[in-house]
């Protein structure tokens, strides 16, 4: 009874090794085909162990790389921020309009009364006040269409 279980149990390995051919007889012969399958399949064990191994490796180098890339991806989002906001406020029309300068009035002139205002000698010329124009240009608001010159001899022939 026990020899029979041991032979069913050898044919039993036998066809498990090789399914699809015919089972081999020889006890000897499958326990050492049993014993190279052992061996064979404890390397690939160990190879995917490795690679295995590596392939988490590059996983943290790649986490890391993805995690600086995004803390570059945000410093590079606020500085355009930034940028945007300073355009904003170097294009747009100023809140205030700054203290027009003073320049010398064009003809001397003879005071008007015998008083002159504090600080102003006689003699002296009057200071006027000059504005000048903001720093942008004026054709800003324009329709392109309107600023156009190209096709203004067509529109508006010239009178003779």
């Amino acid at each position: 009874m026990r020899r029979n279980k041991l032979n069913d149990r050898f044919l039993e390995l036998g066809s498990t090794l090789e399914p699809g051919k015919p089972v081999k007889a020889d006890k000897a012969a499958i326990l050492s085909d049993a014993t190279r399958m052992v061996i064979q399949l404890r390397s690939e064990a160990q190879q995917l162990k490795e690679t295995n191994g590596s392939l988490e490796e590059k996983i943290k180098e790649l986490k890391a790389e993805k995690d600086e890339l995004r803390d570059e991806k945000q410093k590079l989002k606020l500085e355009k921020e930034s940028l945007e906001h300073q355009m904003k406020l170097m294009t747009s029309t100023p809140t205030y309009m700054p203290h027009p300068t003073l320049m010398p009035a064009p003809f001397p002139q003879a005071p008007l009364a015998p008083f002159h205002a504090q600080g102003q000698a006689a003699g002296q010329k009057l200071m006027m006040p000059f504005v000048s124009y903001p720093g942008y240009p004026m054709w800003q608001f324009m329709p392109p269409s309107e600023v156009d010159t190209s096709k203004d001899s067509e529109a508006c022939p010239p009178v003779a």
